[in-house]
């Protein structure tokens, strides 16, 4: 026989630090000592003394229940007058209060009512408090408060509105200062609008938020605010200007969904919190057949537009910095706006920044990721003096970036080039393979998984790979290269016409290695008077095949195409 679950009427409160995710970035071990000091010498007693009892700690939140709701406000007004009259560092709470029947499991209490005091909490100012209505109702004649009526809110996951209550504190809610914006390129992404008139699908346009801000959260050289402090602007109509200089952030990320019937419209746009400036905008269409295979598809392409576009501007921005201003984030920032140009003189002077990042702050693992590509770079594009002493300096750079940080994909990604244009294909193909592992998001990572397996003999399979990083990054600075790489992967796979379809977008973009490949592409159809019109002066240098045979079938269509001698090492 099932035991009997016991429930009970119970009137919950809700806890939560506010800007917990910036305050533990600035100072992780004072902020963790300065919740512990709050809850054990004002939350724990402040609970007790009102005949309550902490349910749990959840690292930045309290959660206690207690008899009455008249009790469990009282709670929370001491907790908060306590923390506006004494010094208790940045630390402030928003807190949130329900009455309903829940279930009480092992020390623990579940259910709906629970989620709702979470929802109500977010909704209040910060150094706040926010009640259901029912809570106002019991209280009122009781305690000495005002409240503010803020209407019926559409709590996530909750099927009815749910009308919610601002308590009046008698005095302004505590606004914090501006923050600081980090050096590196700081982003938050507001909660995606549901606009479908259906608040069943809420939890659509929350779960892409939560998606967005975990696959963000992959790249090691973005700031991203956290969830909480996300879902606690949700709702809210602010001005940009006023969200960036509040969380410290250069980015806003924001967007709706709308359903109609099967299909879904997904809009997102990329803003620039100190001059509102729209940096990118797009929107998806699609079916909404399988909702997390679509999840999953929207992620990857808006983040994938939005990182180039960060990359883009920060760029820009850097180099209107006094040089004398210039941190180790700022040098490794501009030197990777030079090596985004694809230029000798540029390529000179990303080099030149990369070393001054690395002088600067040698423990920064960026900066040797930022060399490790610059010297490899140059060994491809055929402005290295010393081509081999170059290579070994580019993977020793790349392996220091792994050691600095582990878990950023680009040491890896920096690692397995530098390893295939060292013919050391099998190592290669195993860093690439932890470059996504670490960020399945990074379209390079996908476009280097593409490069080895094309180079290790196994063309078929890497046409997969380039796709994707050229759907995850639609508008990349370096697209010509992906699009050269897929033409020479449907080379070698024997689609010929696709390889010139490709090379010919490529050369539209300018791509240095993509003539080669479609004059070789051209000469294997039988075109070879357009194949000798296509082909370079100066072609750059592709990567050691690990099978002669693939060498020899690109070679042999290059003779057919008219190159001779010299020039034809010069490729391969």
């Amino acid at each position: 026989m099932a035991p009997e679950v016991e429930r009970r009427l119970t009137a919950i409160l809700s806890a939560d630090v506010a800007e917990y995710s910036r305050l533990v970035a600035a100072d992780e071990e004072a902020t963790l000592a300065l919740f512990r000091a709050t809850f054990r010498d004002l939350i724990r007693p402040a609970v007790e003394e009102n005949a309550g009892q902490v349910v749990k700690t959840t690292g930045d939140g309290v959660l206690a229940a207690f008899p009455s709701d008249v009790a469990a406000l009282r709670s929370a007004l001491r907790i908060q007058d306590a923390l506006a009259a004494g010094d208790r560092g940045s630390l402030t709470f928003r807190i949130g209060i329900h009455v309903a029947d829940v279930v009480v499991q092992d020390g623990d209490i579940l259910g709906d009512g629970v989620n709702i005091a979470a929802r109500l909490q977010a909704l209040a100012d910060v150094g706040g408090i926010c009640v259901s209505a029912r809570v106002r109702e019991d209280v009122r004649g009781r305690i000495d408060v005002q409240f503010e009526d803020l209407g019926p809110q559409q709590l996530k996951n909750m099927p009815r509105p749910v009308r919610a209550y601002r308590v009046r504190l008698g005095r302004a809610p505590v606004v914090p200062a501006s923050l600081p914006v980090p050096a590196k390129p700081s982003i938050v992404v507001l909660p995606f609008e549901n606009r479908t008139g259906d608040a069943e699908q809420e939890y659509f346009a929350d779960a892409v938020t939560e998606d967005l801000v975990t696959a963000l959260s992959r790249w090691r050289w973005f700031f991203v605010i956290g969830s909480n402090s996300t879902f606690a602007l949700k709702g809210r109509r602010l001005d940009p200007t006023r969200i960036g200089k509040d969380l410290g952030v250069r980015y806003i990320l924001q967007g709706s969904v709308r359903r109609s019937g099967a299909r879904v419209r997904l809009s997102a746009q990329l803003i620039e919190a100190a001059t509102s400036a729209n940096l990118w905008a797009e929107h998806y269409d699609r079916e909404m057949q399988e909702i997390l295979a679509l999840q999953d598809e929207i992620t990857e392409q808006v983040v994938g537009a939005v990182e180039p576009a960060m990359l883009h501007t920060e760029g820009a921005r850097i180099t209107r910095k006094n040089p004398a201003d210039l941190d180790a984030l700022d040098y490794f920032q501009r030197g990777m706006w030079r090596l985004n140009k694809v230029s000798e003189e540029d390529h000179r002077l990303a080099l030149g920044f990369f070393r001054q990042a690395i002088e600067r702050d040698p423990e920064l693992a960026l900066g040797h990721v930022g060399l490790a590509r610059a010297l490899y770079g140059g060994v491809i594009y055929g402005w290295s003096s010393d081509a081999s002493a170059d290579l070994v300096a580019s993977l020793a750079a790349a392996r220091t970036a792994i050691r600095l940080d582990p878990r950023d994909a680009y040491g890896y990604f920096a690692a397995s080039g530098a390893s295939l244009y060292l013919g050391r294909h099998r190592e290669a193909l195993d860093q690439a393979r932890r470059t996504i592992a670490l960020n399945p998001n990074l379209a390079f990572g996908h476009f280097r998984l593409g490069q080895v397996l094309l180079y290790s003999g196994r063309a078929a399979e890497a046409i997969g790979p380039i796709e994707r990083s050229l759907r995850h990054s639609p508008f990349d600075p370096q697209q010509g290269a992906m699009l050269s790489l897929l033409a020479l992967a449907h080379f070698h796979a024997g689609a010929y016409a696709e390889a010139v379809r490709r090379a010919e977008e490529a050369v539209a973009l300018r791509d240095l290695r993509a003539p080669a490949i479609l004059a070789a592409g051209l000469a294997r159809l039988g075109r070879t008077d357009e194949a000798r019109r296509a082909m370079p002066t100066g072609p750059p240098k592709l990567a050691p095949y690990a099978r002669g045979a693939d060498r020899a079938n690109l070679q042999d269509a290059l003779r057919l195409a008219g190159l001779r001698g010299p020039a034809l090492s010069d490729i391969i």
